[in-house]
């Protein structure tokens, strides 16, 4: 598994995991709340100018990561494009395209400690309750750490396929990605066993 902080220092490192989830939040609803395409148009170019101004090294690094969401942007232009509401679909791709290169900014700026140390905190009336925190912790560490490896295998995939065909690769990668995934989540699982398992955080 890979690590999501990007090696490139920035002035973002050094602000509170808690004050850059917060504001995260808050930029969130505000895309969620508008409808406005000028509002995301100009939403869109500032957090490009966020990924730009560590340098070229950091802006490439984290472009590079949101790579995965231009099918799910070309299916949803495509769609609107039919039912002749562009604007309406150009809103949706860039709300969806900036909250997920703001969270993913985050990520990149975060130490994974410190976001844990976050939700351990948010966390803290729930596990008076029972809620087991250390299980919560590590499946949420799990993902965050799983999606991007996920990712790149399936760009792996899709460049075996075109170096073997010259039809482009749809649904034929779905299978043995699936297959990845499974295979990739056993491998944690028994890790997991073997250092006690789940009941070993119970116990803690």
């Amino acid at each position: 598994m890979i690590s999501l902080t990007s090696p490139v220092r920035t002035r973002a490192h050094d602000l509170p995991a808690g004050l850059k989830l917060g504001l995260l939040l808050l930029a969130t609803v505000a895309l969620a709340a508008s409808a406005d395409l000028r509002f995301h148009i100009a939403a869109f170019l500032s957090a490009l100018g966020l990924y730009s101004l560590p340098g070229v090294r950091f802006l490439r690094g984290g472009l590079s990561r949101l790579r995965i969401l231009w099918p799910f942007v070309a299916v949803v232009l495509l769609w609107h494009l039919v039912t002749r509401d562009i604007s309406a679909g150009l809103v949706i791709c860039l709300r969806m395209v900036t909250a997920v290169g703001l969270a993913n900014l985050v990520t990149m700026t975060t130490r994974l400690s410190d976001m844990m140390a976050v939700i351990r905190w948010i966390g803290t009336p729930f596990a008076r309750l029972g809620l087991n925190m250390r299980a919560l912790e590590i499946g949420i560490a799990l993902v965050m750490r799983m999606v991007p490896v996920l990712s790149e295998k399936g760009q792996q995939l899709t460049q075996s396929w075109s170096a073997r065909s010259t039809r482009r690769p749809r649904w034929h990668v779905v299978l043995p990605l699936t297959l990845l995934a499974l295979d990739d989540a056993d491998n944690v699982a028994q890790a997991l066993r073997a250092r006690g398992g789940l009941n070993k955080w119970n116990e803690e």
